[in-house]
């Protein structure tokens, strides 16, 4: 039986029966704690979602981690600067959420951008691509620069596949 205490419980409530049937567990809302009982592998997935959920993402997106090839990422923006942190924020946002939706879409990824934090669901290539990229726009590269990184890695990808077929 785990315990995690969830802010975000809303989510939970709303989408209860069918976190149930796709992760395995019977799920106990107490208070604030979201209480999860199943075969361990199950209440292991379970924490990893709940934590995803809690972070921000979307039931449905924060599901996409059942896969065995997807994973769940945070990048604490404190570590890797001492700039203005509304500055940084607004440079990985971008206007309106430009920056953002062009890095989701180049890497496969999903974002989450939280005051101090940015949080990453995708395959392990996807992430690895997508936190070089953030980390280096927080240290202050240009978004250009950025997007083509991306694009250079996703290619190299495909040329890899390609050769493995």
């Amino acid at each position: 039986m785990e315990k995690i205490y969830m802010k975000r419980l809303k989510e939970v409530q709303n989408d209860k029966k069918e976190l149930e049937e796709k992760l395995n567990v019977s799920i106990k809302i107490i208070g604030r704690n979201v209480v999860f009982e199943g075969p361990s592998i199950d209440e292991y997935e379970a924490t990893l979602i709940f934590e995803a959920i809690e972070f921000g993402f979307s039931v449905k997106k924060a599901l996409q981690l059942k896969n065995e090839e997807m994973m769940f990422k945070k990048i604490h923006i404190k570590e890797h600067t001492k700039r203005n942190l509304t500055d940084i924020l607004s440079r990985l946002i971008g206007t309106e959420g430009k920056t953002k939706r062009i890095i989701e879409d180049i890497s496969g990824c999903f974002l989450v951008i939280k005051e101090g934090e940015v949080g990453i669901i995708g395959d392990g290539e996807a992430i690895e691509a997508a936190t070089m990229a953030i980390i280096n726009l927080i240290k202050g590269s240009k978004q250009s620069n950025i997007y083509r990184y991306l694009e250079r890695s996703n290619s190299d990808k495909k040329e890899i596949s390609r050769e493995l077929k």
